[in-house]
């Protein structure tokens, strides 16, 4: 490439580029068309922003990242071989020497690099941030060059230091740091200088060279340092401190930029490998218990759940009291609180006393299969920003993070729950992965991601520090939890619900090891990254998941088995109907992949309170019992039965009647009552100070079963009342940039940009008076001189450069060809927008002829 058609900015070389490589830009870094540019001019300043560059660099893999750390720390501009010398070193690296072409054409791609393999050069808000200085160094290691770091120091001092390592001595301090520079890239200059230094001088630079470069010397520094220091190589940056110059480092590193560049990513190991049915059977089982688990929560909160914080959110009380209900440890109770949350299952009501309830969408979810229903739950998942592994951890300003509550919302979370899948899915079916290898993949995928607040050369390198880190964590164990994976390795419809293609699962099996611990090695096989779906492709393939599902989900029962103890085994899950009275009539004791019911006193008036008899009661556990009903069940309904309504409480403030007033003066007799301050109205009838409800528990916890009335004296059916929210929508998952363009805006971006960067560039004829507009302003002409332009090239056919301001008050610059002038408008094809436009006259600020050219 000769030296005039080389780009001498990034605006040029983006020019140049061709529409499909635009167009994977701007895939790559949506934020640059937000809004869309009026040109590469413009696109190129936005692509060298600062917040550009940051959000760009922090997408970059480890490999990339490490080229583009070289080259802030190379000449600028600099040669692909000398870039290669900084990654491989003096020795070369085959890894490297492959890699490195990909990662510089994808450093290209995103416009962090421009420029021929003969003049690389790193965009410059790139290299201030990539760069090495005193505030920020470098993750290279290396310090500042020689001229940099002499750049405070004495003439005299300088041409000490080139006397003392035997150069000629120069006319001024430029040529005297040149030749400094020279000696030390000169490798075999360099090793005869090196060789005069003692081993307690070479101590010290061992101990700078992978950095920190920096370091602390006395007023009087002792003769192995004085020796150094004389040599020039380390140098003084401030009173105490010292600097090993970045050339020096590099010689003793032999070239190298990195202690140990990674070309290659990490690859996920397996840790076991199940057959993929029982893998599918194993989550196919816990998907069903997180069905469960979400019905028990809802159904525990059905008449109105714990009360919202203040700040919003759950207590730590009821979050406890919660866990205890579902029988899980607390963090998971969260998970599944979150969960239903996610789905639109819960939210607050938004009354005075502001609770938890479910939504009216819970009732729906209810209606719908079984699979259907798992599959909502597993897409409200795996697309929510809302992070329920964070609950009880503190905030930026150290306040509790709790559930339901504000500040649980992570951008990252939808991205890093894909890619963990994503890698599961890349393992041959079965193959349940081990944490850290997963781990160690993303983090070389990503690597600055994890660090929000700090800048990329300040990255945390500890495995847990990061979000990302504690993101794949949680994403591992809730996947387990919902039944995305099973036994630790991905099922045929966690593959689907994240639109993995199926693989060939006879192969499959006949590779797999036949104990179900045994381990498997497996290697990394390359293959493209699974890009995450559209709303539309993620809702197709929850669907299909969920059809996958379908048949491995238990058929829901219509029976149950009775048992002496007073207990009731559901050997699977429970037809709704039956369900729904069985939890009335019986306490849950265990769950499992069996249900065991407890019949208790309590609960069996509970069922009575709600409306059945003693008959419905026996009828019910026959018609739906394998196993004759037992006789002390039969016994126990039959007594709580006789004694249920025997007592009456109504409203006096409250009262108890009894046709047995031996009843009542037992009652009276009990120093357990003295709290109601019961007293005799009649033989049969005690008033109380307390409320029914009071009074109705109070005889309750005394061991008798009295029934309410109402004011006519009928006896009052209690049924649950099914407290519900208004209509909710599920919260928004909280974006973190601008969402991926779709082929269709990517393609009118790019028409638009091209159109307005000829509109900006084309040649002009000069203005007949005033100066001529320079390129990015707008042409200036009087009304007159607009008007009788715009009528010639309607009768000419010539094409105009035109600025043009719009009602918001927006400038642009557009190229049009005038067709018709009328009543204060032009008609024109406008070449920027590719369609026929009209423009008012007073608007256009100005217009100019094309050159002929």
């Amino acid at each position: 490439m000769s030296t005039e058609d080389r780009p001498r900015s990034l605006a040029e070389a983006l020019r140049d580029r061709d529409d499909a490589s635009l167009t994977a830009l701007l895939h790559s870094r949506p934020d640059l068309i937000t809004p869309v540019p009026t040109d590469l001019t413009q696109l190129a300043t936005r692509a060298g922003t600062r917040a550009s560059v940051v959000r760009a660099v922090e997408r970059l893999d480890r490999f990339a990242l490490q080229t583009a750390e070289a080259l802030a720390v190379a000449a600028d501009p600099a040669t692909y071989d000398e870039l290669l010398g900084l990654m491989a070193g003096d020795a070369g690296d085959p890894a490297v020497e492959a890699a490195l072409p990909g990662a510089l054409a994808g450093l290209r791609e995103q416009a962090l690099v421009w420029g021929g393999d003969d003049r690389l050069r790193l965009v410059r808000t790139a290299r201030e941030l990539l760069a090495p200085s005193a505030q920020h160094p470098s993750p290279t290691g290396l310090g500042p060059t020689v001229r940099e770091a002499s750049a405070g120091m004495s003439p005299g001092r300088i041409q000490e230091i080139v006397a003392a390592v035997g150069l000629p001595s120069t006319p001024d301090s430029v040529s005297a740091v040149a030749s400094l520079t020279a000696l030390f890239t000169d490798r075999k200059r360099m090793a005869a200088l090196l060789a005069e230094v003692p081993e307690e001088s070479r101590e010290v630079l061992d101990r700078l060279v992978w950095g920190p470069p920096y370091g602390q010397v006395t007023a009087d520094p002792a003769a192995h340092l004085r020796r150094l220091l004389d040599r020039g190589l380390l140098l003084p940056t401030a009173p105490g401190t010292v600097v090993l110059p970045r050339e020096v480092a590099l010689h003793l590193r032999e070239g190298r930029a990195h202690r140990a560049p990674e070309a290659v990513p990490p690859a996920v190991e397996a840790a076991a490998t199940h057959r993929p049915d029982m893998v599918d059977a194993t989550a196919a089982g816990q998907a069903y218990t997180a069905l469960a688990t979400v019905e028990e929560l809802l159904r525990d909160w059905d008449e109105g759940g714990p009360a919202m914080l203040r700040a919003g959110g759950l207590s730590v009380r009821d979050l406890k009291r919660t866990a205890v209900a579902l029988d899980v440890p607390e963090p998971v109770a969260a998970f599944w609180t979150e969960l239903a949350y996610a789905t639109g299952l819960l939210a607050s009501d938004g009354e005075v006393d502001e609770r938890y309830a479910a939504t009216p969408a819970y009732d729906d979810w209810l209606e719908r299969p079984p699979a259907e229903r798992w599959a909502r739950l597993a897409e409200a998942w795996l697309t929510a920003t809302r992070t329920a592994g964070l609950i009880g951890g503190r905030d930026a300003k150290d306040r509790a993070l709790s559930a339901l509550g504000p500040g649980l919302d992570r951008s990252a979370a939808p991205e890093v729950r894909h890619r963990v899948l994503s890698l599961l899915a890349a393992l041959p079916e079965g193959a349940a992965p081990s944490g850290d290898s997963v781990l160690a993949r993303l983090r070389w995928e990503r690597p600055l991601r994890g660090a929000q607040t700090q800048p990329p050369s300040q990255s945390p390198r500890d495995e847990d520090s990061d979000l990302r880190s504690r993101l794949a964590r949680w994403t591992l164990a809730e996947a387990e939890l919902l039944g995305v994976t099973g036994r630790g390795a991905l099922s045929a419809h966690g593959r689907a619900l994240i639109g993995a293609p199926a693989e060939d699962r006879a192969a499959t099996q006949a590779a797999a090891p036949s104990g179900p611990g045994d381990k498997l090695p497996v290697h990394h096989r390359p293959h493209a990254p699974l890009a995450p779906l559209t709303p539309a492709q993620q809702a197709v393939a929850s669907a299909t998941a969920g059809r996958l599902l379908a048949p491995l989900l238990p058929a829901p029962l219509d029976h149950m088995l009775l048992q002496a103890d007073l207990t009731a085994v559901a050997p699977g899950p429970l037809e709704r109907p039956l369900a729904d009275v069985l939890s009335v009539l019986a306490d849950v004791e265990s769950k499992g992949g069996a249900t065991v019911y407890r019949f208790t006193p309590a609960s069996v008036r509970r069922a009575l309170d709600a409306g059945r008899s003693a008959s419905d009661l026996h009828a019910f556990l026959a018609a739906h019992s394998r196993t004759p009903v037992p006789q002390p069940l039969a016994y126990l309904i039959d007594d709580v039965a006789r004694k249920h309504g025997h007592l009456r409480v109504g409203a006096a403030s409250a009262y108890v009647r009894c046709d047995d007033d031996a009843v009542l003066g037992e009652i009276l007799a009990d120093k357990r009552s003295a709290a109601l301050r019961l007293r005799r109205l009649a033989p049969t009838v005690l008033a109380a100070q307390a409320d029914p409800a009071t009074l109705l528990a109070g005889l309750r916890e005394m061991g008798y079963a009295p029934a309410a009335e109402s004011a006519e004296g009928d006896v009052l059916i209690t049924r649950a009342h099914s407290h519900r929210t208004p209509p909710r929508t599920a919260p928004e998952p909280v974006p973190g940039g601008p969402p991926t363009p779709d082929a269709m805006l990517l393609s009118a971006a790019i028409r638009a940009i091209r159109a307005g960067d000829l509109a900006a560039t084309a040649p002009r004829k000069p203005a007949a008076t005033g100066a001529p507009a320079a390129n990015g302003d707008l042409p200036r002409t009087s009304s007159a001189e607009t008007l009788a332009t715009v009528q010639a090239a309607v009768l000419t056919g010539e094409a105009l450069w035109i600025g043009y301001v719009n009602a918001e008050g927006a400038a642009s610059q557009r190229v049009i060809a005038p067709v018709r002038v009328e009543g204060g408008f032009v008609t024109a094809y406008d070449h920027t927008a590719d369609e026929v436009r009209t423009y008012p006259l007073h608007r256009i600020t100005g217009v100019a002829e094309l050159a002929d050219d």
